[in-house]
């Protein structure tokens, strides 16, 4: 059973690039950035990467603490208001192997808001 609901991933597989990742270091102060990502659906994962992405801050931390959250989002009208949204919580794994470096997030928590026509 996949992990996303069909809404998510349609959601997911739009044309939506950028999302925010959230990680933690051993000391737990938490890092938020902007990154590129893609659905991995061999996985059901959320993949994110970027260039020289082994030496970032962010890889770093998922080394230190496998945690990690997760979130796209947009706003599907202003008027009315309608924000609409994706977070993903769960285990990141730095992966750096075969010329690949990306963190590879398999969610234990998903929410998702506003993604009802």
């Amino acid at each position: 059973m996949p992990a996303f609901s069909a809404a998510e991933l349609a959601y997911l597989t739009g044309e939506r690039r950028l999302g925010r990742l959230a990680t933690s270091d051993a000391d737990g102060l938490p890092h938020v950035v902007p990154v590129g990502w893609r659905y991995n659906p061999d996985t059901d994962t959320i993949d994110v990467g970027g260039r020289n992405f082994a030496a970032s801050k962010k890889f770093r931390n998922v080394r230190t603490n496998p945690k990690a959250a997760f979130v796209v989002d947009d706003m599907a009208s202003t008027d009315p208001w309608r924000p609409r949204s994706v977070m993903v919580q769960g285990r990141a794994e730095a992966i750096d192997r075969d010329g690949e470096q990306l963190i590879r997030i398999t969610p234990d928590k998903i929410v998702s808001w506003g993604l009802e026509e």
